[in-house]
């Protein structure tokens, strides 16, 4: 924080003079000539200057929104404006750095010379500029590869309700993708999980090739808001220098909360459960600034967490709507100690028949007929109350159940290429 006020300090920019006049939650009220929405002020709170961001005006008074804690502020506090939005250093030299929301380093070394400011937020790219998505990506994961195969600037969705091994899953793909580059964006996490995610997780060969940026559960909601964006900010920069990106979220409804706070304390009326409108308009201008462009491309992988398990609360709706497949993680597969815990017949990817051959795609769909199958008539066969011979799909399903088994079963620490996942879901 030390560095980025040092940096808004020194920039070319005219500085007008205003006060506080009012301080309501987590919003700061401001007389502040000349301010715009999106501009960065420096309030003069006692003791250390404090950040905040102009997220819009109220009867002649600008509304700011802290990027850290309002203690200390008081009224007719002195207020510079820098007449310019929040920026974010990137390049290469970012690979293998663990940096916060703000793009600032989390592990203690300084950001390298060289790298180049870009704005946190963006417009996506245009429709027509968009090739088609026509080359798989490889995960690592069997259960990923075989049965919902994903392309090369796919979007798509991980919902999981907590304690399902979300993090784990996500963990193994940073690990065994085939993308050149990997952007990891821990938004809200426990403080203890960032580094057993970064160490045990990714590991150092899997951080050589990545960037994490992470903010904790107890940051400011400004500042998990713009973890993602900077998230997306860095993985658009090595797209634009040709590269493959896999940009995993982690988790997209943590993004759509800070996004309510930061609404519902401006003045939004709240709409759906409780979401303001500014929420379900900030996440497709968020998730179309992933997938193919001319040169490189960013595939986008979302976590979203479920209430209850249930997969039809506002953002699972909104966010499954937007994306091009989704991923679903079941409850009792893992309390069964299945790893991952993925719903095969659940699961979709939209891309999967223009990135793998027919014969995997009716390998894929014939292995999804018969995991349904069986979980339909699963009661019956364990309590050996089905009679063999009443369904021909179930009787097939049974017979092979134990391959099946093996064959979505992977340990975390496994990673399984495309070629051996297809060769083995074709013996099936």
């Amino acid at each position: 924080m030390d560095a980025l006020r040092s940096e808004l300090a020194t920039a070319p920019a005219l500085r007008p003079q205003g006060r506080v006049r009012a301080v309501t939650g987590l919003t700061v009220r401001l007389s502040l000539p000349g301010a715009r929405v999106g501009d960065m002020v420096e309030l003069g709170r006692r003791g250390t200057p404090l950040l905040a961001e102009i997220v819009g005006f109220s009867h002649g008074e600008a509304v700011a929104i802290p990027l850290d804690d309002l203690r200390g502020l008081g009224e007719d506090d002195p207020v510079r404006g820098t007449l310019q939005p929040l920026s974010l250093r990137v390049g290469r030299a970012l690979l293998g750095r663990v940096l916060d929301g703000l793009g600032q380093p989390l592990d203690g070394q300084p950001l390298p010379d060289g790298l180049c400011a870009v704005p946190f937020d963006r417009a996506p790219p245009t429709p027509l500029s968009r090739p088609p998505v026509r080359t798989a990506l490889t995960t690592g994961v069997r259960a990923i590869d075989g049965t919902a195969t994903l392309g090369v600037g796919q979007r798509v969705g991980l919902f999981s309700g907590p304690g399902l091994g979300k993090s784990t899953l996500l963990g193994s793909i940073a690990r065994g993708t085939d993308a050149d580059v990997v952007v990891v964006a821990l938004i809200g996490e426990r403080g203890r999980e960032v580094r057993e995610f970064v160490e045990h997780s990714l590991g150092d060969d899997g951080l050589a090739r990545a960037v994490v940026v992470a903010t904790t559960s107890d940051a400011p909601a400004l500042q998990r808001l713009k973890a993602a964006q900077a998230a997306t900010a860095i993985a658009e920069h090595f797209r634009d220098d040709g590269a493959r990106v896999l940009l995993l979220v982690d988790s997209l409804t943590r993004v759509a909360r800070a996004q309510r706070e930061v609404g519902l304390a401006a003045g939004e009326p709240p709409a759906r459960r409780g979401y303001p409108p500014s929420v379900f308009a900030m996440l497709p201008r968020l998730l179309e600034r992933a997938g193919q462009a001319e040169r490189g491309s960013i595939t986008g992988l979302y976590a979203v967490l479920v209430e209850g398990d249930e997969v039809d609360d506002p953002i699972a709706d909104e966010v499954r709507a937007i994306l091009d497949g989704h991923i679903v993680l079941r409850r009792e597969l893992a309390m069964r100690g299945h790893f991952p815990a993925i719903d095969v017949p659940a699961s979709l990817s939209r891309v999967m028949d223009g990135v793998a051959d027919s014969a995997l795609c009716a390998a894929a769909g014939r292995l999804r007929a018969l995991v349904s199958a069986y979980e339909a008539k699963r009661d019956l066969i364990e309590l050996g109350a089905y009679v063999a011979g009443s369904d021909a799909l179930v009787d097939e399903a049974i017979r092979i159940r134990t391959s099946v088994e093996q064959f979505l079963r992977q340990p975390p620490a496994e990673i399984s290429p495309m070629a051996a996942t297809a060769r083995a879901l074709l013996a099936l």
